[in-house]
């Protein structure tokens, strides 16, 4: 009998070590490399390295603002924007930001978290690390002298989006953010995910979330974009396409609601997750809304329709 007892015992915990592995497996973020550059876009950058948690490695491009004066010569340190691309994304996707952004008059550094990109792995992906990914940027941008450090956004999409309205409810220095699809919070969405799958949340489901949050030490109502979004001090504006499927345009709603005061805004826009219709007027509000918020040293130029 014991013996029996003790092969069930070893045969439920391997049974329960693969079922989370699968889990883990189900859920990486693909790593997907571009090879587009700034350079394509007519932009002048440099290619760094940043040090982030756990001993690893973000790269990153450098975009200094149109006109800067040559190092050393005398002239105000200039406002700077950190990117964050989405879930299984990449620096690349977030360059069509990066052309009007550098005319009005911005510096630029666009990133590319763990396990994405050319960055270095780790062992799993997370919105918590997503948002250190971003702590470690707008930390090395803090250390250069050519950046005001007074002057510093943040820029994200999706996750992304998620993780600068997160460092942004612990870090007071951040001046901006532009979120841009942000989902209201991580469960509503593992459950979309897991209902596409087929997968019943009971007893299936419900062990996922719980694991998943094990995983990644953290609960997700104290991440949840609708909770942070109260504890952020700058001002925000959230961005979100009317039809997006992925993560639908109520979620915005529900961020929204539970912004602090109304230096928080709210631009609906025609398209989807990753493609918008009307991208002039997302453009044209973002600048608006950060010559407010974190004001360049000189008048940009007009911009042009690209979000």
């Amino acid at each position: 009998m014991m013996d029996i007892l003790a092969l069930a015992l070893i045969f439920g915990g391997l049974l329960l070590a693969l079922i989370n592995f699968a889990i883990r497996l189900g859920l990486r973020a693909p790593r997907l490399v571009d090879p587009a550059t700034p350079a394509d876009h007519g932009l002048a950058f440099s290619e760094v390295r940043i040090g982030t948690q756990r001993g690893r490695r973000l790269r990153a491009w450098w975009i200094p603002p149109a006109g800067k004066r040559p190092p050393g010569s005398p002239g105000s340190p200039a406002p700077a924007l950190v990117i964050l691309h989405g879930w299984g994304s990449n620096a690349a996707n977030m360059l069509p930001l990066a052309p009007a952004l550098h005319r009005a008059g911005y510096g630029l550094l666009l990133i590319e978290a763990r396990n994405h990109g050319a960055s270095d792995s780790d062992t799993f992906s997370s919105l918590p690390r997503f948002a250190e990914d971003m702590e470690s940027a707008l930390d090395w941008l803090r250390q250069r002298a050519d950046v005001d450090g007074r002057r510093i956004g943040l820029i994200g999409h999706s996750v992304g989006a998620a993780a600068a309205l997160l460092l942004a409810s612990r870090r007071d220095e951040v001046a901006a953010v532009i979120s841009i699809a942000a989902f209201a919070h991580p469960e509503t969405v593992m459950r979309r995910l897991l209902a596409s799958w087929r997968v019943p949340f009971i007893p299936f489901g419900w062990y996922v979330l719980r694991y998943v949050q094990h995983v990644i030490g953290h609960r997700f109502a104290d991440i949840a974009a609708q909770h942070t979004i109260g504890k952020v001090g700058c001002p925000v504006l959230l961005v979100h396409g009317l039809d997006d499927e992925t993560v639908p345009a109520d979620e915005a709603r529900l961020i929204h609601a539970g912004r602090r005061d109304d230096s928080t805004q709210l631009l609906l826009i025609a398209g989807s997750h990753d493609a918008y219709a009307e991208l002039d007027q997302g453009i044209d509000a973002a600048l608006a809304f950060l010559a407010t918020a974190m004001p360049p040293n000189r008048a940009g130029a007009a911009s042009e329709p690209h979000f």
